[in-house]
C-alpha cells in the first residue's frame, strides 16, 4: 500500500509540473526604440501634441477636470477606449466606467491617470514596457503601443 501511495504521489507531482511552466528561454525583446518612433509617427499623422514623461509615457489632456486628483494608489472610476495606432479597438468600457485601484493595472495607467482630475479626459499613449511588455496578452500582441482615450469619472 505504501508503494502504491508513493507511486501515485510521484505521478501526481510529475503531472502537475508538466506543461505548466511557460517557455521563457528567450529574453524579452526591447521595443523601446520601435515604440518611441511609432508613437511619434502616430502623433504627427494625427496632428496631435503630447507631453512625454521620463518613462516614455505620452499623454494629452483634453479636459483637465476640476475635482480630486488621484495618486498612483487611488481607487478610481474611469471610462475608456483602448486601441492600437492602427485604430483597431481592443477594449472599451461602458459609459459609466469601471472602478479599480491604480496599483492593480498596467504601469502606463498607474502613471498616467494621476495627470487628470475628476471630470478630466484625454489620451494616454503607452509603450509596451509600460503596458504588457514583449509577450502577447489576450488579443494584444507583444510589443504593442497602447492608446487609451480616458475620462476620469471619480476618485473613489
Amino acid at each position: 500500500m505504501k508503494k502504491l501511495l508513493t507511486v501515485l504521489f510521484t505521478l501526481a507531482l510529475f503531472a502537475s509540473c508538466t506543461g505548466v511552466e511557460k517557455d521563457n528561454s528567450e529574453p524579452p525583446k526591447d521595443y523601446t526604440e520601435q515604440n518611441e518612433q511609432e508613437i511619434k509617427d502616430y502623433l504627427t499623422k494625427n496632428n496631435l501634441t503630447a507631453t512625454r514623461t521620463d518613462s516614455g509615457l505620452y499623454y494629452i489632456i483634453n479636459e483637465p477636470g476640476e475635482g480630486a486628483q488621484p495618486t498612483a494608489t487611488s481607487n478610481v472610476t474611469v471610462a475608456y477606449k483602448g486601441y492600437f495606432t492602427s485604430g483597431k479597438i481592443f477594449d472599451q468600457s461602458k459609459d459609466a466606467g469601471i472602478s479599480f485601484g491604480l496599483n492593480q493595472v498596467i504601469k502606463g495607467w498607474t502613471e498616467g491617470i494621476p495627470y487628470f482630475k475628476e471630470g478630466g479626459s484625454g489620451v494616454l499613449l503607452i509603450p509596451a514596457r509600460l503596458g504588457y511588455g514583449s509577450y502577447d496578452y489576450m488579443t494584444i500582441p507583444g510589443g504593442s503601443v497602447l492608446i487609451f482615450d480616458v475620462k476620469l469619472i471619480k476618485v473613489n
